[in-house]
């Protein structure tokens, strides 16, 4: 492997620790390009859950998935909201927000 001077401006501890690594790298037969590493992927990020579910008052929201939450039972059971109504008022606030 063919290694480039060192500057001898450097510090004497810099320059050290690159002799170190140089004769490490001739050692183990790596080759600069070896440690750049694999190329870090990014991945796209997940789009948001639609939201299904609205409280019409408090605004408290639910995408569907998992067990429903406990402001969506509160509404349903105590309150006299439909389903429906919760729905509606999800896809209202979807319409409002792309406008």
């Amino acid at each position: 492997m063919k290694h480039l001077d060192v500057d001898p401006s450097e510090d004497p501890e810099k320059i050290a620790a690159i002799r170190k690594i140089r004769k490490l790298m001739d050692f183990w037969q790596i080759e600069p390009s070896e440690l750049r590493g694999r190329p870090v992927v990014v991945l796209p990020r997940a789009a948001a859950p639609v939201i299904r579910y609205r409280h019409p008052i408090s605004g408290m929201t639910w995408d569907g998935n998992g067990s429903q939450p406990p402001w969506l039972r509160e509404a349903l059971l105590r309150e006299g909201y439909t389903p429906e109504e919760l729905r509606r008022a999800a896809q209202q606030t979807t319409e409002d927000s792309t406008l």
